[in-house]
C-alpha cells in the first residue's frame, strides 16, 4: 500500500486591527510596529488577537492573529479552533505552514503599510503561544520575511531552526510558567543554553504560574517591544 501526498490550495484566516502607527495621525518618520500572533492547540484567532490587545501600548501597534490552518470543534461543537500540525507528515506541514505565514506578512504589509510607509520597513514582532511558539520561531527563521524580534511564551525552540546561523536571528523574549508542565524547567534551561551558546540576544522571564499568559507576562512582552 502507497502512502500519496497530495498538494491543494486552502485558505487561512488572519484577524487584522491597525494600530496608530498605520494612520495619518502619525508622523511619516515614524517606524511602524507590526506584531503576529501565534495561538495555541485549540485556540483560534480570536484568542490570540484578545492576548495582542491586551498588551499594554498595543493600541499604537498594528496586530495580526493568525490561525491555524488545521480548524475542528471544541467539544459539543460551541467553539470552531484551530491547531498548526501533528506529528503526521510533518515536514510537508512545517513547509505549507511557512508559506502560509509569508503570504499572511505580504498581505498585511499590503493592506497596513501601502504607500505611506514605502520608505520604511516596519519592526516585525512574532508572538507564539504554547503550540504557537514552534510556528513562531519557524515562520521568522525559515520565511522571507526578517523580523526584529521573537516572543516565545510557553514553548521551546523547534529542532528545526536550530540549524540557522546566529546572525539570522533576531532578538529573543521566552517567557516561562515556573509551574509549566508543557514548558518545563528543563527545557528552559535547555533553550536557554542553546541561545547562549548559539550567540543569540536572549532574555528569560520566569514568572510564578503555568501554562497560561499572565498580567506580568503582557507586562514584560509589552517592555520587550518598546
Amino acid at each position: 500500500m502507497k502512502t500519496l501526498s497530495i498538494e491543494t490550495p486552502t485558505h487561512g484566516r488572519v484577524l487584522l486591527r491597525s494600530g496608530l502607527n498605520s494612520s495619518n495621525r502619525v508622523p511619516i518618520s515614524v517606524t511602524p510596529v507590526v506584531i503576529v500572533g501565534f495561538h495555541g492547540y485549540a485556540q483560534s484567532a480570536e484568542d490570540m488577537m484578545e492576548t495582542l490587545e491586551a498588551l499594554p501600548g498595543s493600541e499604537a501597534w498594528t496586530l495580526a492573529a493568525v490561525q491555524g490552518l488545521h480548524r475542528f470543534y471544541t467539544r459539543g461543537d460551541q467553539k470552531v479552533v484551530a491547531s498548526w500540525m501533528t506529528r503526521q507528515d510533518r515536514e510537508e506541514s512545517i513547509a505549507d505552514n511557512i508559506v502560509y505565514c509569508d503570504r499572511v506578512l505580504d498581505a498585511v504589509r499590503e493592506q497596513e503599510i501601502g504607500t505611506q510607509f514605502e520608505e520604511l520597513s516596519p519592526d516585525l514582532l512574532f508572538l507564539g503561544f504554547s503550540q504557537g511558539v514552534a510556528m513562531a520561531y519557524r515562520a521568522a527563521l525559515l520565511g522571507r520575511h526578517r523580523v526584529a524580534g521573537i516572543i516565545a511564551i510557553g514553548g521551546d525552540v523547534p529542532p528545526d531552526v536550530k540549524g540557522v546561523p546566529a546572525e539570522r536571528w533576531p532578538r529573543v523574549h521566552v517567557a516561562a510558567g515556573t509551574t509549566d508542565q508543557w514548558y518545563t524547567p528543563e527545557k528552559v534551561a535547555a533553550d536557554e543554553s542553546f541561545l547562549r551558546d548559539h550567540g543569540v540576544a536572549h532574555e528569560i522571564f520566569r514568572y510564578d504560574a503555568g501554562h497560561v499568559i499572565t498580567d506580568d507576562v503582557l507586562a514584560r512582552v509589552a517592555a520587550f517591544v518598546a
